[in-house]
Parts: C-alpha cells; sequence; structure tokens
C-alpha cells in the first residue's frame, strides 16, 4: 500500500510506503488526512490507521528537477504504451535514429513501439521506411513526472492531486 505525501502547504511531494509513513506520523513529523480504516496496523501499542494521505508537520523545500531521467518505463508511460509509427498497443520502445548511426537515449530519440513495427524498421530511419512520427517526441513536464509513484494515483488522492 502506498502514501501521498503532502508538504505542509499541501502540494505533493512523494509517495512513499505506508510503513515510512507511519513513521513519520509516529515521529510526529507529518499528521494522516486520510486513513484506510478497512486495514488498521496492529502495533504493540495499539492498532493504527493505515495512511493513505499524510501532511509534513513542516515545510520542506522540494528538489528542483531541470532533467528526468530517461527510462524504458518513462518512454512508454509517456507515450501511453502506444506505437509511435501505427497507434497500436506498444510493450517496446525504438530509436528513432538508430544506436548503430549514432542514435543516443534520449527523450528526443526513444519512443513507444509495437514489436512488428521494430522489427521491421530494424537499422532504418523512419524516413528510409517512408513512416512518419504520430508526435514529436519530446522530455516530459509537470508534477506526475517529478513524484515518484505518481503515475497509478490511489482514488483517494484525488483531490489533492487536483492542486498539483
Amino acid at each position: 500500500m502506498r502514501t501521498l505525501v503532502l508538504n505542509a502547504g499541501y502540494e505533493p511531494l512523494a509517495v512513499v510506503s505506508f510503513k515510512r509513513a507511519l513513521l513519520l506520523v509516529m515521529h510526529q513529523k507529518a499528521t494522516v488526512i486520510v486513513c484506510d480504516e478497512d486495514h488498521p496496523v496492529l502495533g504493540a501499542s495499539g492498532p493504527w490507521d493505515r495512511p493513505s494521505v499524510i501532511v509534513l508537520t513542516r515545510y520542506v523545500r522540494p528538489p528542483r528537477v531541470h532533467h528526468i531521467p530517461v527510462s524504458r518505463r518513462g518512454v512508454l508511460r509517456r507515450d501511453e504504451h502506444r506505437c509511435a509509427y501505427c497507434g497500436k498497443s506498444a510493450a517496446t520502445i525504438d530509436h528513432v535514429l538508430p544506436r548503430s548511426r549514432g542514435g543516443r537515449d534520449t527523450w528526443e530519440n526513444l519512443v513507444a513501439c509495437c514489436l512488428r513495427c521494430n522489427n521491421a524498421k530494424g537499422d532504418h530511419t523512419p524516413a528510409e521506411m517512408g513512416w512518419e512520427l504520430r508526435f514529436t517526441p519530446q522530455m516530459p513536464r509537470g508534477n506526475d513526472w517529478v513524484v515518484r509513484g505518481f503515475e497509478r494515483p490511489m482514488p483517494q488522492w484525488g483531490e489533492y492531486l487536483q492542486a498539483a
């Protein structure tokens, strides 16, 4: 189970395990806002509500992220698991400019690709194949890319994520 951590100003800061969240609450560094009453945590001192959303008691300066690291999972998420060439469901990634021709692992050169298109394209560029990209790949932006674990929000987080 995951817990949304809000800064003292109620902006989303991170997503942590419920164990980490419970430790923050026990050490009075955070307060529980929303809890899962159906699954309490049993401790030596008694039952504790399992936190779903907590707010820190002191403001923490959020890290300034200017560059989001490239990852396979991130490229698939950015492209919504859709092939950049045909639009079908994608499970692999492709270098627009192949690595053998100097293509690098950057947000601008990687796209989600279905296995069929990836095998057909091989070591060619989309122009050589007569294909066009459905969009121009670029580095993603927004809070949901900076906060780890933000990609699969829990239903009870809704009102706290709208402000982000």
